[in-house]
C-alpha cells in the first residue's frame, strides 16, 4: 500500500478523527494527551487527561469524546512501543470530554450499574445524542476482566449495557442506516454484528451476543475499525499479517491491505470525497495517510 507519513514520534496515536479544517486529532496513549496534528504535521497538544486515552470521538456539542482505559504498563523492543498489562499507577476506566478550545477535561462516566469500567476502547455516535462504545477490560498477571458494550447519553443522563462477559471487544462501528453495530474481539479473531432495534438496544442472541460476521486465522488479531458509505467494515489487523482488513459484511469476505507496522490499529476516513484515510501505526509511533478505494462513511457530529 501506497502512503504518506504526516507525523511521527506520536507516543503510541490511536483514535484518528478526521477534522473539517485539514487536522487530525489522535489519542497519544502512552503520554496520556489528545493531541492535534495539522495538515503540515504540525503536532499541538489540545489535553493531558493522563491515564490511557483511548478511543475518541467528536460530540453533538463539539467535545471530544474519549474513552480512557486508565493507563497500560509499556515494553520497547528494537524501537518499537507495546502495551501489556495494568499498570500499578492504574487510574480506572471512564468516558471523558475534552472541550478542544480550553482543553478541560470532565469525567462523565466510570461505571455501570454500579459496576465500575474498565478499559473503554473504542466510541461511535449516533445521529440521537448518543454513543456506544465498548469496554476491553484490563488483564494482569494472573487474571483477566471480560469487558462489554455499552450504550450511553452524551448530556451524561444515562448509561446502560448492551452485552456483557465479553473478551477484549475492542473496536466498534455503525453501518450506513444506523440498524447494526460491529464490534471486534481482539483475540478471539472475531467481527461480531449486533441488530439494533432502537436506540442503543439491540436484538436478542443467544447463546452467545452478537453474530459473527467473519473470523480470522492464525494470529492476526484485532483491533479499531471504521465503516466505508457502503456498508464494508475496515477493520485493524495486529500481530501477524498486520494491516487493514475489508469485510464484505454480506459474504464475509475479506481483503487485506498489509502495513509495516505490527500494531496498526485504527483508520479513519475524510477529505472532499471521504477516500483519504488517516491510519495509526502504533507501535512506531506514527500517523500515515493514504487514498482508499471507497468512500468512508460519514460520521455523526463532523466538526
Amino acid at each position: 500500500m501506497d502512503y504518506q507519513i504526516v507525523a511521527q514520534d506520536l507516543r503510541f496515536p490511536e483514535g484518528p478523527i478526521w477534522m473539517q479544517d485539514g487536522s487530525v486529532i489522535v489519542v497519544e496513549i502512552a503520554a496520556g494527551r489528545l493531541t492535534r496534528i495539522t495538515s503540515n504535521g504540525d503536532k499541538q497538544t489540545i489535553a493531558e487527561p493522563g491515564g490511557g486515552p483511548n478511543g475518541a470521538a467528536i460530540g453533538p456539542d463539539g467535545r471530544v469524546y474519549l474513552c480512557n482505559n486508565g493507563g497500560f504498563s509499556w515494553t520497547e523492543h528494537n524501537g518499537l512501543l507495546f502495551p501489556g498489562r495494568q499498570p500499578r499507577d492504574y487510574s480506572g476506566g471512564r468516558i471523558e470530554t475534552v472541550d478542544i478550545g480550553t482543553g478541560r477535561v470532565e469525567r462523565l462516566y466510570d461505571s455501570c450499574d454500579g459496576i465500575p469500567l474498565k478499559g473503554p476502547n473504542d466510541i461511535v455516535f449516533d445521529d440521537r445524542g448518543g454513543f456506544y462504545f465498548t469496554d476491553c477490560g484490563k488483564s494482569r498477571e494472573h487474571d483477566v476482566d471480560l469487558g462489554g458494550v455499552f450504550y450511553a447519553r452524551a448530556d451524561g443522563s444515562s448509561i446502560h449495557a448492551i452485552a456483557r462477559g465479553l473478551l477484549q471487544p475492542n473496536g466498534c462501528g455503525l453501518c450506513p442506516d444506523g440498524k447494526t453495530l460491529y464490534v471486534s474481539l481482539t483475540s478471539e479473531r472475531l467481527l461480531l454484528a449486533f441488530d439494533l432495534e432502537g436506540d442503543g438496544q439491540a436484538a436478542a442472541s443467544w447463546p452467545k451476543p452478537g453474530r459473527v460476521v467473519t473470523s480470522f486465522p492464525g494470529r492476526q488479531w484485532l483491533d479499531s475499525l471504521a465503516v466505508t458509505a457502503d456498508g464494508h467494515v475496515c477493520v485493524a489487523a495486529l500481530v501477524e499479517n498486520p494491516g487493514i482488513v475489508s469485510v464484505d459484511p454480506v459474504t464475509g469476505k475479506t481483503t487485506s491491505f498489509l502495513l509495516p507496522d505490527p500494531v496498526t490499529t485504527n483508520i479513519c476516513f475524510g477529505g472532499h470525497d471521504m477516500k483519504d484515510a488517516w491510519i495509526t501505526l502504533s507501535a512506531s509511533g506514527k500517523l500515515i495517510r493514504t487514498r482508499w478505494d471507497r468512500p468512508g462513511l460519514r460520521l455523526a457530529h463532523y466538526a
